[in-house]
């Protein structure tokens, strides 16, 4: 009898499906998905509701698959960690805890490899492997919580990867997140960021009142940059980009994370800023400024300190609520754009 993957299931998923196998067990088996999701490892036998159970508890073992991807390494520069997890299959997921005074935030993959291509990005130089399962995507949390002690708040799903390219394994492993009886991390604090699929940024809309955020790589203020940087711009062009986002405000009534990697020569003087906040007028967004982190491959490079400051000045004069992303994770790779391995490359 095949297993039933504790990761791949909301609360409630899980304890229907054992249902379905045992014909018995709805609150033993829900008792025993809350303890292995909040303390990482299933009751025991002395644990008072299973003393009485424990044959029910031996099943439930049984039946449970706990496969979690192997963690291969770890490194940290001081302050952000990274962390290297390899699947059944070999393959390699990197994912990073980053601290914040708001309280960490883990920033997770949703594929091994991307087929989106853009060009300031060393996970899109990988192409994409392929789209990892919703087991691989929680086991990335877990492992985080429970076996490497990282305390956490946010989970974003900005590591390798085009999450809508996965949409429902990723849905599915954000839901996970956000119940209560799961991770609960709660829907504000759980983000899903695209390119710019634009067919799912409108699927998103229609998930209801626990769907998570939506951040939205921007990149560029005009069409002409945009193309330069995103090849997802020649099928999705930023006229359809805004009308997208604008349906996606009206209709959730939520804010959009507006994500901007900031290019020396490229997207980054004060002409390009005010084009930005042209563009994005009419929306509900906050700007995210990334300043370019430098990668193995390096075309670009981060601007100067001032030209930063410049940019960021202007969008908040514009009325702009506006964020400019300190660097971190640079020494071990763990910055924006810099997860991947291409000696792993999609040849």
């Amino acid at each position: 009898m095949a297993k039933i993957s504790l990761l791949a299931h909301t609360y409630s998923s899980y304890v229907e499906s054992l249902f379905a196998l045992l014909g018995k067990g709805r609150q033993h088996a829900g008792l025993f998905y809350e303890e292995v999701i909040r303390f990482g490892q299933p009751p025991k036998p002395d644990h008072p509701a299973f003393r009485n159970a424990s044959a029910l508890l031996e099943q439930l073992h049984a039946l449970t698959d706990f496969t979690l991807p192997t963690l291969i390494d770890k490194r940290s520069d001081g302050s952000t960690s990274k962390f290297l997890l390899r699947t059944e299959d070999a393959l390699e997921i990197e994912s990073v805890m980053i601290p914040m005074q708001s309280g960490g935030t883990l920033c997770i993959s949703s594929q091994v490899g991307c087929r989106m291509g853009c060009t300031f990005c060393e996970t899109g130089r990988m192409g994409l492997l392929r789209n990892l399962t919703t087991q691989e995507i929680v086991g990335q949390v877990f492992m985080a919580r429970h076996h490497l002690g990282f305390a956490f708040t946010n989970v974003v799903f900005m590591g390798m990867g085009e999450p809508f390219d996965n949409y429902d394994n990723v849905l599915q492993a954000a839901r996970i997140f956000i119940e209560q009886k799961g991770f609960g991390c709660g829907k504000r604090n759980v983000t899903i960021s695209t390119s710019g699929r634009i067919e799912e940024i409108l699927r998103l809309a229609e998930e209801g009142e626990e769907s998570p955020n939506l951040a939205v790589s921007v990149n560029a203020p005009t069409d002409a940059v945009r193309q330069k940087i995103m090849p997802i711009n020649r099928k999705h062009n930023m006229a359809q980009l805004y009308q997208t986002m604008h349906a996606y405000n009206a209709r959730t009534r939520r804010q959009i994370l507006a994500a901007y990697v900031l290019i020396k020569d490229l997207n980054s003087s004060s002409e390009h800023a005010l084009n930005l906040a042209t563009y994005l007028q009419g929306l509900d967004v906050k700007i995210n400024i990334i300043p370019y982190n430098p990668q193995s491959c390096d075309r670009y490079q981060p601007p100067e300190d001032p030209d930063i400051e410049c940019f960021v000045n202007i969008l908040r004069e514009k009325g702009y609520q506006t964020l400019l992303r300190k660097t971190k994770g640079r020494p071990i790779m763990a910055g924006c754009g810099q997860l991947g391995n291409l000696a792993k490359r999609n040849r």
